[in-house]
Protein backbone atom coordinates (compact mmCIF):
# COMPACT_ATOMS: atom_id res chain seq x y z
CA UNK A 1 0.00 0.00 0.00
CA UNK A 2 1.66 3.28 -0.90
CA UNK A 3 2.18 5.72 1.70
CA UNK A 4 0.38 9.04 2.06
CA UNK A 5 2.26 12.16 0.73
CA UNK A 6 3.67 14.35 3.41
CA UNK A 7 2.13 17.55 4.25
CA UNK A 8 3.91 20.72 2.66
CA UNK A 9 5.57 22.42 5.15
CA UNK A 10 5.09 26.19 5.41
CA UNK A 11 8.16 28.16 4.18
CA UNK A 12 9.30 31.56 6.36
CA UNK A 13 7.70 34.51 6.30
CA UNK A 14 10.78 36.11 4.27
CA UNK A 15 10.32 39.21 2.09
CA UNK A 16 11.38 39.06 -1.53
CA UNK A 17 12.27 42.15 -3.81
CA UNK A 18 8.76 43.09 -3.96
CA UNK A 19 6.35 42.03 -0.78
CA UNK A 20 5.62 38.71 0.24
CA UNK A 21 4.37 35.44 -1.14
CA UNK A 22 3.63 31.92 -1.26
CA UNK A 23 1.23 29.24 -2.02
CA UNK A 24 -2.19 29.57 -0.67
CA UNK A 25 -3.55 27.49 2.31
CA UNK A 26 0.61 26.55 2.37
CA UNK A 27 2.54 29.60 2.78
CA UNK A 28 -0.11 32.04 3.26
CA UNK A 29 -2.72 31.67 5.54
CA UNK A 30 -5.39 34.01 6.90
CA UNK A 31 -3.66 33.27 10.55
CA UNK A 32 -0.36 34.13 8.57
CA UNK A 33 -1.42 37.05 6.94
CA UNK A 34 -3.43 39.14 9.71
CA UNK A 35 -0.06 38.45 11.37
CA UNK A 36 2.10 39.98 8.85
CA UNK A 37 -0.48 42.83 7.70
CA UNK A 38 -0.73 43.69 11.25
CA UNK A 39 3.19 44.29 11.70
CA UNK A 40 3.54 45.94 8.00
CA UNK A 41 0.63 48.68 9.22
CA UNK A 42 2.33 49.13 12.50
CA UNK A 43 5.87 49.67 10.76
CA UNK A 44 3.89 52.26 7.76
CA UNK A 45 2.39 54.33 11.36
CA UNK A 46 6.49 54.28 12.55
CA UNK A 47 8.68 55.33 9.28
CA UNK A 48 5.85 57.85 7.78
CA UNK A 49 7.49 61.24 8.01
CA UNK A 50 6.32 63.55 11.03
CA UNK A 51 4.30 66.10 8.93
CA UNK A 52 2.38 63.07 8.04
CA UNK A 53 -0.80 63.28 10.34
CA UNK A 54 -2.84 60.53 8.18
CA UNK A 55 -4.06 57.11 10.19
CA UNK A 56 -5.22 55.83 7.04
CA UNK A 57 -3.91 52.64 5.11
CA UNK A 58 -5.19 51.65 1.69
CA UNK A 59 -6.28 48.01 1.14
CA UNK A 60 -6.35 46.62 -2.65
CA UNK A 61 -6.25 43.20 -4.43
CA UNK A 62 -6.33 41.43 -7.28
CA UNK A 63 -8.29 38.91 -9.04
CA UNK A 64 -6.75 35.39 -7.55
CA UNK A 65 -8.84 33.66 -5.93
CA UNK A 66 -9.79 34.63 -2.30
CA UNK A 67 -8.07 37.99 -2.73
CA UNK A 68 -11.24 40.14 -1.97
CA UNK A 69 -12.01 37.98 0.80
CA UNK A 70 -8.28 38.77 2.47
CA UNK A 71 -8.10 41.90 1.78
CA UNK A 72 -11.57 42.43 3.67
CA UNK A 73 -9.94 39.99 6.50
CA UNK A 74 -6.56 42.12 6.48
CA UNK A 75 -8.56 45.09 6.86
CA UNK A 76 -9.50 43.59 10.83
CA UNK A 77 -5.93 43.29 10.72
CA UNK A 78 -5.22 47.21 10.59
CA UNK A 79 -8.04 47.89 13.06
CA UNK A 80 -6.03 46.27 15.58
CA UNK A 81 -3.12 48.45 14.79
CA UNK A 82 -5.43 51.54 16.04
CA UNK A 83 -5.04 52.71 12.13
CA UNK A 84 -8.07 53.25 9.36
CA UNK A 85 -8.54 50.72 6.56
CA UNK A 86 -9.53 51.99 3.46
CA UNK A 87 -10.81 49.35 0.90
CA UNK A 88 -10.80 49.61 -2.72
CA UNK A 89 -14.29 48.51 -4.19
CA UNK A 90 -13.23 45.99 -6.93
CA UNK A 91 -9.98 44.50 -7.78
CA UNK A 92 -7.11 46.98 -9.32
CA UNK A 93 -3.66 47.22 -10.34
CA UNK A 94 -1.30 47.61 -7.99
CA UNK A 95 0.09 50.93 -9.35
CA UNK A 96 -3.75 52.30 -8.48
CA UNK A 97 -3.02 51.82 -4.87
CA UNK A 98 -0.12 53.46 -4.99
CA UNK A 99 -1.74 56.08 -6.62
CA UNK A 100 -4.69 56.66 -4.43
CA UNK A 101 -1.82 56.48 -1.48
CA UNK A 102 -0.24 59.83 -2.87
CA UNK A 103 -3.20 61.75 -3.68
CA UNK A 104 -5.18 61.35 -0.37
CA UNK A 105 -2.21 61.33 1.62
CA UNK A 106 -2.38 58.38 3.45
CA UNK A 107 0.77 56.19 5.51
CA UNK A 108 0.50 53.70 3.00
CA UNK A 109 -0.86 50.73 1.09
CA UNK A 110 -1.12 47.06 2.04
CA UNK A 111 -1.99 44.92 -1.81
CA UNK A 112 -3.32 41.39 -1.79
CA UNK A 113 -1.50 40.15 -4.76
CA UNK A 114 1.08 37.55 -6.10
CA UNK A 115 1.47 39.40 -8.94
CA UNK A 116 2.52 36.66 -12.46
CA UNK A 117 3.20 34.19 -9.76
CA UNK A 118 1.03 30.63 -10.29
CA UNK A 119 -2.09 30.74 -9.97
CA UNK A 120 -1.87 28.79 -6.81
CA UNK A 121 0.15 31.69 -5.05
CA UNK A 122 -1.31 34.69 -3.16
CA UNK A 123 0.84 37.27 -1.13
CA UNK A 124 1.00 40.80 -0.11
CA UNK A 125 2.68 43.88 -1.39
CA UNK A 126 3.46 47.10 0.74
CA UNK A 127 3.72 50.94 -0.52
CA UNK A 128 5.32 53.92 1.23
CA UNK A 129 3.46 56.86 1.82
CA UNK A 130 5.41 58.07 -1.32
CA UNK A 131 3.67 55.85 -3.73
CA UNK A 132 5.70 53.19 -4.45
CA UNK A 133 7.44 49.85 -2.98
CA UNK A 134 8.81 50.17 0.31
CA UNK A 135 12.68 48.80 0.88
CA UNK A 136 14.58 46.30 2.54
CA UNK A 137 15.05 48.28 5.84
CA UNK A 138 12.13 48.32 5.79
CA UNK A 139 10.64 44.94 5.11
CA UNK A 140 13.90 43.76 7.62
CA UNK A 141 12.12 45.50 10.32
CA UNK A 142 7.91 43.90 9.50
CA UNK A 143 10.10 40.57 9.65
CA UNK A 144 11.59 41.91 13.05
CA UNK A 145 8.36 42.46 14.50
CA UNK A 146 7.60 38.93 13.38
CA UNK A 147 9.93 37.58 15.14
CA UNK A 148 9.01 39.20 18.54
CA UNK A 149 5.86 37.86 18.32
CA UNK A 150 3.79 41.14 19.25
CA UNK A 151 0.34 40.88 19.77
CA UNK A 152 -2.23 42.45 17.87
CA UNK A 153 -5.70 41.38 17.71
CA UNK A 154 -7.67 41.83 14.11
CA UNK A 155 -10.60 44.00 15.23
CA UNK A 156 -13.95 43.08 13.24
CA UNK A 157 -15.72 46.29 11.65
CA UNK A 158 -17.50 47.97 8.29
CA UNK A 159 -14.67 48.94 6.07
CA UNK A 160 -14.91 52.12 4.03
CA UNK A 161 -14.76 51.26 0.29
CA UNK A 162 -13.70 53.64 -2.41
CA UNK A 163 -13.77 54.07 -6.13
CA UNK A 164 -10.12 52.70 -6.77
CA UNK A 165 -10.00 53.21 -10.83
CA UNK A 166 -11.42 57.24 -10.44
CA UNK A 167 -8.68 59.00 -9.28
CA UNK A 168 -6.09 56.76 -10.73
CA UNK A 169 -7.51 57.07 -14.50
CA UNK A 170 -7.73 60.94 -13.85
CA UNK A 171 -4.38 60.77 -12.80
CA UNK A 172 -3.09 59.37 -16.34
CA UNK A 173 -5.57 61.60 -18.09
CA UNK A 174 -3.25 64.37 -16.55
CA UNK A 175 -0.32 63.09 -18.04
CA UNK A 176 -1.41 61.92 -21.70
CA UNK A 177 -3.65 63.32 -23.64
CA UNK A 178 -5.64 60.33 -24.36
CA UNK A 179 -8.20 61.81 -26.20
CA UNK A 180 -5.56 63.22 -29.29
CA UNK A 181 -3.72 59.53 -28.52
CA UNK A 182 -6.97 57.79 -29.46
CA UNK A 183 -7.40 60.17 -33.18
CA UNK A 184 -3.42 59.56 -33.27
CA UNK A 185 -4.16 55.63 -33.74
CA UNK A 186 -6.94 56.14 -35.89
CA UNK A 187 -5.88 58.44 -38.50
CA UNK A 188 -2.46 55.85 -38.83
CA UNK A 189 -5.39 52.87 -38.85
CA UNK A 190 -3.42 50.96 -35.88
CA UNK A 191 -5.05 48.42 -33.74
CA UNK A 192 -4.53 47.87 -30.36
CA UNK A 193 -5.18 44.36 -29.14
CA UNK A 194 -5.02 44.58 -25.01
CA UNK A 195 -4.06 41.11 -23.24
CA UNK A 196 -4.77 41.54 -19.45
CA UNK A 197 -4.03 37.70 -19.13
CA UNK A 198 -7.14 37.55 -16.54
CA UNK A 199 -5.64 39.99 -14.36
CA UNK A 200 -6.66 43.31 -12.77
CA UNK A 201 -5.60 45.64 -15.04
CA UNK A 202 -8.45 44.84 -17.52
CA UNK A 203 -10.54 47.36 -18.58
CA UNK A 204 -8.14 50.11 -17.93
CA UNK A 205 -6.21 51.12 -21.60
CA UNK A 206 -10.26 50.72 -23.14
CA UNK A 207 -11.17 53.46 -20.53
CA UNK A 208 -9.05 55.86 -21.08
CA UNK A 209 -9.04 55.65 -24.60
CA UNK A 210 -12.34 56.36 -24.32
CA UNK A 211 -14.22 53.73 -25.42
CA UNK A 212 -16.72 53.81 -22.79
CA UNK A 213 -15.20 50.25 -21.34
CA UNK A 214 -16.00 49.72 -17.65
CA UNK A 215 -13.96 48.62 -14.87
CA UNK A 216 -13.46 47.12 -11.53
CA UNK A 217 -17.05 46.02 -9.74
CA UNK A 218 -19.09 48.34 -12.14
CA UNK A 219 -18.15 45.50 -14.97
CA UNK A 220 -19.17 42.54 -12.20
CA UNK A 221 -15.38 41.98 -12.44
CA UNK A 222 -16.28 40.21 -15.65
CA UNK A 223 -15.07 41.79 -19.34
CA UNK A 224 -15.16 45.33 -19.35
CA UNK A 225 -18.19 46.57 -21.49
CA UNK A 226 -17.53 47.13 -24.46
CA UNK A 227 -14.04 46.46 -24.93
CA UNK A 228 -14.72 42.24 -24.84
CA UNK A 229 -15.09 41.72 -28.08
CA UNK A 230 -14.42 45.13 -29.68
CA UNK A 231 -18.01 45.96 -30.75
CA UNK A 232 -18.49 49.75 -31.30
CA UNK A 233 -15.14 50.35 -31.06
CA UNK A 234 -12.82 51.19 -34.39
CA UNK A 235 -9.74 50.86 -32.58
CA UNK A 236 -9.25 48.86 -29.63
CA UNK A 237 -10.33 45.73 -28.27
CA UNK A 238 -9.25 43.53 -25.40
CA UNK A 239 -9.58 39.98 -24.95
CA UNK A 240 -8.88 37.64 -21.77
CA UNK A 241 -10.69 40.54 -19.88
CA UNK A 242 -13.02 38.45 -17.47
CA UNK A 243 -11.68 37.33 -14.24
CA UNK A 244 -10.14 33.74 -13.97
CA UNK A 245 -8.48 33.01 -11.05
CA UNK A 246 -6.61 30.11 -12.80
CA UNK A 247 -5.48 32.40 -15.64
CA UNK A 248 -6.37 30.48 -18.41
CA UNK A 249 -3.72 27.59 -16.69
CA UNK A 250 -0.50 29.51 -16.91
CA UNK A 251 1.05 32.06 -14.89
CA UNK A 252 -0.18 35.25 -15.64
CA UNK A 253 3.55 36.56 -16.61
CA UNK A 254 3.83 38.95 -19.79
CA UNK A 255 6.11 36.08 -21.74
CA UNK A 256 5.79 34.35 -25.09
CA UNK A 257 4.78 31.12 -23.87
CA UNK A 258 1.77 32.46 -22.47
CA UNK A 259 0.36 35.03 -25.19
CA UNK A 260 -0.26 32.65 -28.16
CA UNK A 261 -3.60 33.83 -28.00
CA UNK A 262 -2.81 37.91 -28.34
CA UNK A 263 0.00 36.73 -30.76
CA UNK A 264 -2.17 34.96 -33.26
CA UNK A 265 -4.80 38.12 -33.06
CA UNK A 266 -2.24 40.85 -34.08
CA UNK A 267 -1.25 38.44 -37.25
CA UNK A 268 -4.93 37.80 -38.14
CA UNK A 269 -5.59 40.99 -38.24
CA UNK A 270 -2.42 41.93 -40.02
CA UNK A 271 -3.11 39.29 -42.28
CA UNK A 272 -6.74 41.14 -42.87
CA UNK A 273 -5.25 44.27 -43.79
CA UNK A 274 -4.96 46.31 -40.11
CA UNK A 275 -1.71 46.23 -38.62
CA UNK A 276 -2.41 45.92 -34.91
CA UNK A 277 -0.47 46.09 -31.78
CA UNK A 278 -0.70 44.33 -29.14
CA UNK A 279 -0.25 45.37 -25.41
CA UNK A 280 0.01 42.58 -22.38
CA UNK A 281 0.30 43.31 -18.55
CA UNK A 282 0.71 41.10 -15.94
CA UNK A 283 -1.97 39.97 -13.36
CA UNK A 284 -1.23 42.86 -10.99
CA UNK A 285 -1.04 45.62 -13.81
CA UNK A 286 2.68 46.67 -12.74
CA UNK A 287 4.35 45.03 -15.86
CA UNK A 288 3.89 45.12 -19.46
CA UNK A 289 5.20 43.44 -22.98
CA UNK A 290 3.70 44.33 -26.49
CA UNK A 291 3.39 42.48 -30.00
CA UNK A 292 4.55 43.89 -32.95
CA UNK A 293 2.72 44.25 -36.47
CA UNK A 294 4.41 41.02 -37.40
CA UNK A 295 3.41 38.82 -34.26
CA UNK A 296 7.23 39.08 -32.54
CA UNK A 297 6.92 39.50 -28.69
CA UNK A 298 8.72 42.42 -27.79
CA UNK A 299 10.14 42.45 -23.94
CA UNK A 300 10.91 45.68 -22.00
CA UNK A 301 14.58 45.25 -24.01
CA UNK A 302 12.65 46.59 -26.99
CA UNK A 303 10.25 48.87 -25.12
CA UNK A 304 12.59 50.94 -23.12
CA UNK A 305 14.56 52.26 -25.74
CA UNK A 306 11.45 53.27 -27.69
CA UNK A 307 10.73 54.98 -24.33
CA UNK A 308 13.77 56.38 -24.28
CA UNK A 309 14.13 57.98 -27.33
CA UNK A 310 10.25 59.65 -26.92
CA UNK A 311 10.66 60.67 -23.62
CA UNK A 312 13.84 62.19 -24.09
CA UNK A 313 13.55 63.77 -27.75
CA UNK A 314 9.90 63.97 -28.71
CA UNK A 315 9.13 65.04 -25.27
CA UNK A 316 12.13 66.52 -24.08
CA UNK A 317 12.04 66.06 -20.32
CA UNK A 318 14.97 65.92 -18.08
CA UNK A 319 16.63 63.17 -16.17
CA UNK A 320 18.82 60.18 -16.13
CA UNK A 321 17.80 56.60 -17.33
CA UNK A 322 17.78 53.93 -14.86
CA UNK A 323 18.52 50.19 -16.20
CA UNK A 324 19.28 46.87 -14.45
CA UNK A 325 22.64 44.84 -15.58
CA UNK A 326 20.58 42.63 -16.89
CA UNK A 327 18.53 45.35 -19.35
CA UNK A 328 19.66 45.28 -23.20
CA UNK A 329 22.91 47.58 -24.68
CA UNK A 330 20.48 49.42 -26.76
CA UNK A 331 18.71 50.98 -23.72
CA UNK A 332 22.67 52.72 -22.69
CA UNK A 333 22.89 53.55 -26.85
CA UNK A 334 19.83 55.24 -27.28
CA UNK A 335 19.99 57.07 -24.09
CA UNK A 336 24.13 58.05 -24.63
CA UNK A 337 23.19 59.14 -28.33
CA UNK A 338 20.67 61.77 -26.96
CA UNK A 339 23.07 63.08 -24.31
CA UNK A 340 21.03 61.33 -21.15
CA UNK A 341 23.74 59.76 -18.35
CA UNK A 342 22.54 56.03 -17.57
CA UNK A 343 23.10 54.35 -14.32
CA UNK A 344 23.47 51.14 -14.16
CA UNK A 345 22.06 48.89 -11.24
CA UNK A 346 21.45 45.00 -9.75
CA UNK A 347 18.40 43.37 -10.45
CA UNK A 348 14.95 44.09 -9.28
CA UNK A 349 13.00 47.22 -9.26
CA UNK A 350 13.65 48.76 -5.95
CA UNK A 351 17.07 49.55 -6.94
CA UNK A 352 15.46 51.66 -9.47
CA UNK A 353 12.69 52.99 -7.03
CA UNK A 354 15.72 53.92 -4.68
CA UNK A 355 16.96 56.37 -7.60
CA UNK A 356 13.63 57.73 -8.24
CA UNK A 357 13.01 58.44 -5.05
CA UNK A 358 16.47 60.60 -5.07
CA UNK A 359 15.11 62.51 -8.24
CA UNK A 360 16.83 63.41 -11.88
CA UNK A 361 15.16 59.94 -13.21
CA UNK A 362 14.17 60.31 -16.82
CA UNK A 363 12.74 56.63 -17.00
CA UNK A 364 13.97 53.44 -15.20
CA UNK A 365 13.32 49.93 -15.95
CA UNK A 366 14.09 46.13 -15.99
CA UNK A 367 13.99 43.30 -18.69
CA UNK A 368 11.38 41.67 -16.37
CA UNK A 369 8.57 44.26 -17.58
CA UNK A 370 8.84 46.87 -15.19
CA UNK A 371 8.78 50.30 -16.18
CA UNK A 372 8.79 53.34 -13.95
CA UNK A 373 9.13 57.42 -14.64
CA UNK A 374 10.33 60.59 -13.12
CA UNK A 375 7.11 62.43 -14.03
CA UNK A 376 4.95 59.61 -12.20
CA UNK A 377 5.41 57.64 -9.74
CA UNK A 378 8.54 55.71 -8.15
CA UNK A 379 6.93 52.62 -9.27
CA UNK A 380 5.95 50.81 -12.07
CA UNK A 381 2.94 51.08 -13.77
CA UNK A 382 2.49 49.09 -17.23
CA UNK A 383 -0.97 51.35 -18.03
CA UNK A 384 1.01 54.37 -17.96
CA UNK A 385 3.56 52.52 -20.00
CA UNK A 386 1.60 51.43 -22.38
CA UNK A 387 0.21 55.14 -22.72
CA UNK A 388 3.74 55.97 -23.70
CA UNK A 389 4.36 53.39 -26.11
CA UNK A 390 1.42 54.28 -28.14
CA UNK A 391 2.51 58.03 -27.97
CA UNK A 392 5.76 57.64 -29.11
CA UNK A 393 3.87 54.81 -32.50
CA UNK A 394 1.77 58.18 -32.96
CA UNK A 395 4.26 60.50 -32.89
CA UNK A 396 6.76 58.77 -35.19
CA UNK A 397 4.00 57.54 -37.55
CA UNK A 398 5.23 53.93 -37.41
CA UNK A 399 3.33 50.73 -36.34
CA UNK A 400 5.95 49.37 -33.54
CA UNK A 401 7.98 46.39 -35.41
CA UNK A 402 8.73 49.48 -38.15
CA UNK A 403 10.12 51.87 -35.44
CA UNK A 404 11.66 49.47 -33.52
CA UNK A 405 13.74 48.66 -36.46
CA UNK A 406 14.52 52.29 -37.63
CA UNK A 407 15.51 52.59 -33.84
CA UNK A 408 18.18 50.07 -33.51
CA UNK A 409 19.38 51.29 -36.98
CA UNK A 410 20.03 54.51 -35.98
CA UNK A 411 21.63 53.51 -32.80
CA UNK A 412 24.48 49.99 -33.73
CA UNK A 413 22.16 47.35 -35.53
CA UNK A 414 19.74 44.89 -34.51
CA UNK A 415 20.35 42.89 -31.80
CA UNK A 416 18.43 39.69 -30.27
CA UNK A 417 17.94 38.62 -26.36
CA UNK A 418 16.54 36.19 -24.44
CA UNK A 419 16.56 34.46 -20.95
CA UNK A 420 16.14 30.72 -20.09
CA UNK A 421 15.92 30.02 -16.40
CA UNK A 422 17.89 26.48 -15.52
CA UNK A 423 16.94 24.50 -12.10
CA UNK A 424 20.08 22.84 -10.51
CA UNK A 425 20.66 19.79 -9.02
CA UNK A 426 20.50 20.88 -5.56
CA UNK A 427 21.91 23.94 -3.68
CA UNK A 428 25.02 22.36 -3.28
CA UNK A 429 25.58 22.28 -6.74
CA UNK A 430 24.83 26.01 -6.99
CA UNK A 431 27.32 26.73 -4.31
CA UNK A 432 29.80 25.04 -6.52
CA UNK A 433 29.13 26.75 -9.63
CA UNK A 434 28.75 30.47 -7.56
CA UNK A 435 32.53 29.39 -6.03
CA UNK A 436 33.91 28.70 -9.16
CA UNK A 437 32.22 31.86 -11.47
CA UNK A 438 33.74 34.10 -8.49
CA UNK A 439 37.16 32.53 -8.50
CA UNK A 440 37.78 31.43 -12.18
CA UNK A 441 35.07 33.07 -14.29
CA UNK A 442 35.10 31.33 -17.76
CA UNK A 443 37.89 33.12 -20.14
CA UNK A 444 35.96 32.39 -23.37
CA UNK A 445 31.98 31.55 -24.14
CA UNK A 446 30.82 29.76 -27.49
CA UNK A 447 34.21 30.42 -29.02
CA UNK A 448 34.12 34.10 -28.25
CA UNK A 449 36.84 35.38 -26.27
CA UNK A 450 35.35 37.14 -22.57
CA UNK A 451 36.64 40.77 -22.71
CA UNK A 452 35.23 41.92 -19.30
CA UNK A 453 33.64 40.69 -16.02
CA UNK A 454 30.97 42.32 -15.21
CA UNK A 455 29.91 41.59 -11.08
CA UNK A 456 27.27 44.07 -10.28
CA UNK A 457 24.74 41.28 -9.84
CA UNK A 458 25.66 37.79 -10.44
CA UNK A 459 28.51 37.40 -13.51
CA UNK A 460 28.05 39.28 -16.57
CA UNK A 461 30.52 37.89 -19.22
CA UNK A 462 31.18 40.62 -22.18
CA UNK A 463 31.71 39.52 -25.90
CA UNK A 464 31.87 42.85 -28.01
CA UNK A 465 29.17 45.15 -28.25
CA UNK A 466 25.82 44.45 -27.91
CA UNK A 467 26.69 40.76 -27.27
CA UNK A 468 27.01 39.30 -23.49
CA UNK A 469 26.09 36.16 -21.06
CA UNK A 470 24.79 36.83 -17.93
CA UNK A 471 24.35 34.63 -15.47
CA UNK A 472 22.91 35.00 -11.75
CA UNK A 473 21.25 32.92 -9.39
CA UNK A 474 18.09 33.46 -7.40
CA UNK A 475 18.00 34.54 -3.92
CA UNK A 476 16.62 31.38 -2.16
CA UNK A 477 16.57 28.15 -4.45
CA UNK A 478 19.16 25.82 -6.75
CA UNK A 479 17.74 28.28 -9.85
CA UNK A 480 20.37 29.80 -11.95
CA UNK A 481 18.70 32.62 -14.73
CA UNK A 482 21.05 32.81 -18.01
CA UNK A 483 20.03 36.04 -19.87
CA UNK A 484 21.80 36.71 -23.75
CA UNK A 485 22.12 39.56 -25.85
CA UNK A 486 23.88 38.88 -28.83
CA UNK A 487 23.77 40.10 -33.19
CA UNK A 488 21.31 37.12 -34.18
CA UNK A 489 18.89 34.71 -32.49
CA UNK A 490 21.23 31.93 -33.41
CA UNK A 491 23.85 33.46 -31.43
CA UNK A 492 21.65 33.78 -28.48
CA UNK A 493 20.74 30.23 -28.59
CA UNK A 494 24.23 29.24 -29.27
CA UNK A 495 25.25 31.08 -26.30
CA UNK A 496 22.43 29.64 -24.08
CA UNK A 497 23.50 26.14 -24.99
CA UNK A 498 26.91 26.77 -23.82
CA UNK A 499 25.74 28.57 -20.37
CA UNK A 500 23.28 25.33 -20.03
CA UNK A 501 26.54 22.49 -20.61
CA UNK A 502 28.69 24.17 -18.15
CA UNK A 503 26.33 24.99 -15.46
CA UNK A 504 25.41 21.28 -15.53
CA UNK A 505 28.90 20.00 -16.10
CA UNK A 506 30.19 22.12 -13.37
Amino acid sequence: MASAPLPLEPSPIRFGTDGWRGILGVDVTLERLLVVAAAAARELERAAPPELMSREVVIGYDRRFLAPELAEAIASAVRGADLEPLLTDSAVPTPACSWAVVERGALGALVITASHNPPEWIGLKIKGHFGGSVEEAFTAAVEKRLEAGGISVPIPGETPRFDGWDGYLAGLRQLVDTGALRQGLESMGLRVIVDPMHGSAAGGLPALLGTGAQTGSQSGEGSASGAADGSGVDCIEEIRSWRDPLFGGHPPEPLAPYLQELIAAVRVSGEAGRPAVGIVFDGDGDRIAAIDERGRYCSTQLLMPLLIDHLARARALPGAVVKTVSGSDLMQLVAEGLGRPVIEKPVGFKYIASEMLAGGVLVGGEESGGVGFGLHLPERDALFAALLVLEALVEGGLPLGERLDRLQADHGGASAYDRLDLRLRDMASRQRLERQLAQEPPTSVAGWTVQEVVSTDGVKLRLGDSHWLMLRFSGTEPLLRLYSEAPSGERVSEILAWARQFAETA
